[in-house]
């Protein structure tokens, strides 16, 4: 088996906001498989599409009511296959993303469930009776707001739903449950995707004597936007009964070539990196994993270093996915605005140190144009939690506004009609059309990157060794098997700055360096600029110092 995973570049379709092919303003399948020439084109390995599945889209697709075939509003099973077979005529690898931790209300499933005590699934989710005085279990929270218990006066029962109340938990105890998630998985594969994207991998399995959870300590006592990160959840999630589970995924995975698994790891903190660790160790787990790490406001060397190097101390045979945006958060254009000396020198910057950390990389639909977060009026919003948190916190619609394709109508090429969410002009502004005109647009930057990142196999999947440096440099060298070495050298400052380097260093040829000039021994870095350094010689020292 090849292992195509392992260093490549996954690019995130968000398919409502992609491409409008039927003109109702929603994206659809078969929008994207008109598109997949841009991904191609950037240079991409493979495309994870966000759900797809039939839904009543309380969470935008990730409350599914039918596992095995595709939301009407998407398009059908045939409109898939027919984007399965572009994406491969176009070398691209074809991952969705799956959502086993919890379903939809409406899936058949947990309507026969919450029927009575006594149906054939009546156990395939998690239930618990009310305390003797009417109050849930426990003290779990919901991520969305509110407890994580639901009322069901059917049952005379509460049920766990850790996200919405419109997404009722599976009980993973239950070896039927785990069954039947696995048919549903084996279903796509026969299909032939090449992947699943696995959503909040860590909340499979819930602690089954309902033990409250204790409260998170944290440095500032003031209670938090959202009371779900006053909480340590060591019992509603990150359970040892998860590790098994992935053992039963990864069997079946490997039972046809070349497919991989990257699961998402829903944590704070330092255990975070660790779970990610715990999760793809050895061969018989997660292929890779990645986290809210870099999803975070947190910025400098030092915390990226530390990260890293985290997670390659738990798991030095494990492999981690990288990524800076997501579906999720706040595209990090605008969460690090304040390190940019502008909006390209930021976008080229982040694209540079991203691609070549060790490990493999998600880029969200959108980075490669430098898109920043869309400023949404209350009314424009489709978020639950947005809607509930508002204005404190503004929901994840900002990231999710439709790709601005050109400036042909007012729709920005996305569609004929008004979409689901609104382009915004300073979105619209960096079209892709204009962009491919200009030689410096950070579109044409991710283009050469990846391009000149396919021919240096040292960052594909080569070591990595951190150089010491002071902020705001981060450093560090990446060797291959073959013997090749790369230095990697980024000023995550506004400032300009400089570093000595070994008289055998050398500016990488081909190399899409920016703002660097290197001169007897003395590299400088313009605002957010970086270079790759290459030995002059065999065996030369490329040292770096403050």
């Amino acid at each position: 088996m090849s292992e195509w995973w392992r260093g490549c570049v996954i690019y995130q379709i968000y398919p409502r906001s992609f491409q409008d092919s039927t003109g109702d303003g929603v994206g659809d399948l078969p929008g994207i498989t008109s598109r997949l020439g841009h991904v191609a084109k950037l240079g991409a390995d493979a495309i994870w599409l966000s759900p797809i599945f039939p839904s009543p889209m309380a969470d935008m697709g990730y409350d599914v009511s039918n596992y095995t075939d595709i939301e009407p509003l998407f398009g059908s099973l045939r409109d898939f296959d027919a984007l399965v077979a572009e994406a491969h005529r176009q070398g691209l690898k074809v991952i969705i993303d799956q959502v086993l931790s919890h379903t939809s209300e409406k899936h058949p499933w947990f309507i026969e469930s919450r029927s009575s005590r006594s149906n054939p699934r009546a156990d395939w989710y998690v239930w618990a009776d009310p305390n003797p005085d009417g109050t849930p279990p426990n003290n779990w929270p919901s991520v969305f707001g509110g407890p994580a218990w639901e009322w069901d006066g059917v049952r005379r029962q509460y049920y766990l739903h850790n996200f919405l109340i419109e997404q009722p938990d599976l009980n993973f105890h239950n070896p039927a449950v785990q069954d039947a998630l696995l048919e549903t998985m084996r279903f796509w594969l026969e299909r032939g995707v090449d992947g699943f994207r696995l959503d909040t991998v860590n909340y499979y399995f819930h602690d089954p004597k309902l033990r409250s959870n204790p409260p998170e300590k944290r440095d500032d006592p003031r209670p938090t936007v959202n009371p779900y990160d006053m909480q340590d959840h060591r019992f509603s999630k990150n359970r040892p009964e998860n590790i098994a589970f992935l053992n039963r995924m990864r069997a079946l995975l490997d039972e046809y070539d070349d497919r991989m698994l990257v699961g998402e790891v829903g944590e704070q903190g330092h255990r975070a990196v660790e779970i990610m660790a715990e999760y793809t160790k050895g061969r018989d787990r997660l292929h890779m994993a990645y986290s809210f790490d870099m999803l975070k406001d947190f910025f400098s060397a030092e915390y990226f270093a530390t990260k890293i190097k985290a997670f390659f101390k738990h798991a030095p045979d494990g492999w981690p996915c990288w990524s800076f945006s997501n579906h999720d958060v706040i595209r990090h254009l605008s969460r690090w605005e304040g390190h940019g000396a502008n909006r390209d020198a930021l976008a080229k910057l982040t694209a540079a140190m991203l691609l070549s950390f060790r490990g493999s990389v998600c880029v969200y639909q959108g980075e490669e144009l430098g898109l920043t977060e869309s400023d949404l009026a209350f009314e424009e919003l489709t978020d639950p939690p947005g809607i509930r948190f508002w204005p404190e916190y503004k929901g994840r619609d900002g990231c999710r506004t439709p790709i601005p394709w050109d400036a042909s109508n007012p729709c920005n090429g996305f569609s004929t009609v008004v979409p689901w969410l609104p382009v915004k002009p300073a979105q619209a502004a960096r079209n892709v059309a204009e962009q491919e005109m200009e030689p410096g647009s950070t579109l044409a930057f991710y283009r050469a990157f990846l391009a000149w990142r396919r021919q240096c196999p040292e960052l594909h999947d080569g070591d990595l060794r951190f150089v010491e440096t002071t902020e705001p440099v981060l450093a560090f060298e990446r060797s291959g098997s073959g013997g090749g070495r790369i230095a990697c050298v980024f000023n995550l400052s506004a400032h300009q700055t400089e570093r000595v380097t070994a008289k055998g260093a050398v500016l990488a040829a081909g190399a899409p360096t920016e703002g660097a000039t290197l001169a007897e021994g003395r590299l400088t870095l313009a605002p957010n600029g970086f270079a790759f350094l290459v030995p002059e010689a065999e065996g030369a020292e490329m040292g770096i110092r403050s």
